[in-house]
């Protein structure tokens, strides 16, 4: 259950993303596609954090350690273009290196501040 819900979490942060962003496509959302497109981008981009992020980040971990860690967001901007490349609906305008680096940072905002949402408040049993 709570996958379903990180995963709807993001598609919803997805959409925000896509609203706020001229250069980031998800098509037509007069349609469903661009909600299944949403809910598409959100598992394909939780499949590759998951997967492929960790490989990345141990190969580029000297890169990583000089940049004190800000390789992550070139990381992150990558993983970003591999599902663009991937779901057909989900498009980035040129340059694409760059919105794809302000949809990651863009999208890490929106989840974290809809996550926050999501926390149910802890009850201290005395």
């Amino acid at each position: 259950m709570n996958i379903l819900i990180r995963l709807i979490i993001s598609a919803i942060a997805v959409l925000v993303t896509d609203l706020l962003l001229p250069g980031v496509s998800l098509g037509d959302m007069s349609q469903t596609n661009g909600l299944l497109t949403a809910v598409l981008v959100a598992a394909v981009l939780g499949l590759l954090n998951a997967l492929l992020k960790p490989v990345l980040i141990l190969l580029t971990l000297p890169v990583t350690v000089v940049t004190l860690g800000l390789f992550l967001l070139v990381i992150n901007a990558v993983i970003v273009l591999i599902a663009a490349n991937l779901i057909e609906g989900f498009t980035l305008q040129a340059p694409r290196f760059w919105w794809a680096l302000g949809f990651s940072l863009l999208l890490s905002l929106v989840t974290s501040v809809l996550s926050s949402f999501d926390k149910a408040p802890k009850r201290h049993e005395d």
